[in-house]
């Protein structure tokens, strides 16, 4: 199974679980005491396997349109980087069990609104995402809760003051961060 598969395959997994998780809200599987769950067993198991895949070579026909997109924007290209790593692991014609499509996984409304009338086109959506971006980190003034917002919405990240305490949220922070961190590291800064 290709690397891009299992992400794809455990998108999905999460995805399910999400939605299960709002049918069944206080359903939560019986882990003997000190014991690993499975979502924190397969985190660790992926991480062993997967390395330094949080740095994931940046396709060299994207690489150009990130960086201008992040000095037009204001933003740091690995954060940038990182987000699209996460969103759609640099897959210009990604689409998400909920509609989001793109690079940036941009939703129709949002790609409306930020005048994007073609969220296929990774220039379009580049910009718009990185955009959409800005704005987010200047309203927070924090990476992690700006990533939050990004994942779950500004209004979930204003209700809890922070980052929400939804799982798929919370795993997302935490793998862009990683993705970020890594990218950085990649380039010694």
């Amino acid at each position: 199974m290709s690397l891009e598969n299992l992400q794809s395959t455990l998108q999905r997994i999460a995805d399910i679980e999400s939605r299960i998780g709002t049918l069944l809200p206080t359903a939560q599987p019986a882990t003997p005491q000190g014991a690993p769950t499975f979502d924190e067993a397969l985190g660790q198991a992926l991480s062993e396997t997967m390395g330094n895949q949080a740095a994931a070579p940046v396709p060299a026909a994207l690489s150009g349109l990130i960086e201008v997109q992040a000095q037009a924007n204001g933003l740091d290209g690995d954060l940038l980087k990182a987000i699209i790593k996460t969103e759609s692991n640099f897959n210009p014609n990604a689409v998400s069990p909920v509609g989001a499509q793109g690079l940036m996984q941009l939703m129709p409304g949002t790609a409306a609104e930020l005048g994007v009338s073609n969220s296929f086109d990774p220039v379009q959506n580049l910009a718009g995402g990185a955009k959409y971006l800005k704005t987010l980190l200047n309203k927070y003034h924090s990476v992690p809760q700006a990533v939050a917002a990004y994942n779950a919405g500004p209004g979930a990240v204003d209700k809890y003051n922070g980052i929400p305490p939804y799982k798929e949220t919370t795993q997302y922070v935490q793998k862009v961060m990683q993705s970020y961190q890594a990218y950085q590291n990649a380039q010694g800064g």
